[in-house]
């Protein structure tokens, strides 16, 4: 199923979309929305070598805006293994802050990159080493959300989170998602609930903007979406269990 507002369908919890303008009921001003069923305050971003830039960085910019106006989210990078810094797939360098097994997040989000070329750092690697994929299953077996970003969407995969269920990856590597027990649909993001994936890049942006309006409200993410000038684009197709 679709939806029919650029952010995806407003939870029970909400109502309106940002498309519209149509009014949350349950939000009670600009930055404030009480009416979430479950808390999600802690936000994992995973990060290896050699995983793209805007896959990790866009979501945090949009957590941390969202933070801002009014989401309690504690928002970190995590480094599969331990490391000072992680070299990204063009060449940026980035300071993890500690060990994605050193913490229990409610939202695990999975960067891609390096699938596409089996590059020797990335997705690729992370997936044949395995400490990637174990720790996303681990993650999700304590009960953490967990999303995957462009290709990233693979290393869920490979976990074993997505057999049965509706995803979308790059668009170099659906054919590779087809080759699992995974449900490909054509849609930017999709949400299933305690699982999400989406397409290439840029589209982490509206994963992230979606979960910012899924949590804490239309009224919060317009805030984010002003403050970062964007406007989310395509489809949030919703599983069954969404």
């Amino acid at each position: 199923m679709g939806h029919t507002c650029s952010l995806g369908v407003a939870p029970k919890e909400h109502s309106g979309c940002l498309s519209d303008g149509t009014e949350s009921l349950e939000a009670t001003g600009l930055f404030l929305a009480v009416s979430r069923i479950e808390g999600m305050d802690t936000v994992a971003i995973a990060c290896f070598d050699g995983f793209d830039e805007l896959d990790a960085i866009g979501p945090y910019e949009v957590f941390e805006n969202a933070a801002r106006s009014g989401a309690s989210w504690d928002v970190t990078l995590r480094s599969v293994r331990d490391s000072d810094t992680v070299t990204a797939s063009h060449g940026l360098r980035v300071e993890p802050d500690g060990l994605l097994a050193d913490v229990t997040p409610d939202l695990l989000v999975v960067a891609g990159g390096g699938w596409n070329d089996r590059s020797e750092a990335g997705v690729w690697t992370e997936t044949e080493r395995g400490d990637l994929p174990d720790a996303v299953a681990a993650a999700h077996d304590r009960g953490a959300t967990v999303a995957g970003v462009c290709t990233g969407g693979m290393v869920l995969s490979r976990a074993g989170l997505l057999d049965g269920r509706p995803a979308v990856t790059h668009g170099g590597a659906i054919e590779d998602l087809r080759a699992t027990d995974a449900t490909v649909v054509d849609a930017r993001v999709v949400d299933d609930d305690d699982v999400l994936t989406c397409g290439g890049v840029t589209s982490g942006l509206d994963l992230a903007v979606h979960l910012v309006e899924r949590e804490w409200g239309a009224d919060v993410a317009a805030a984010v979406c002003e403050e970062m000038e964007y406007e989310p684009c395509g489809e949030v197709f919703r599983g069954e269990s969404a």
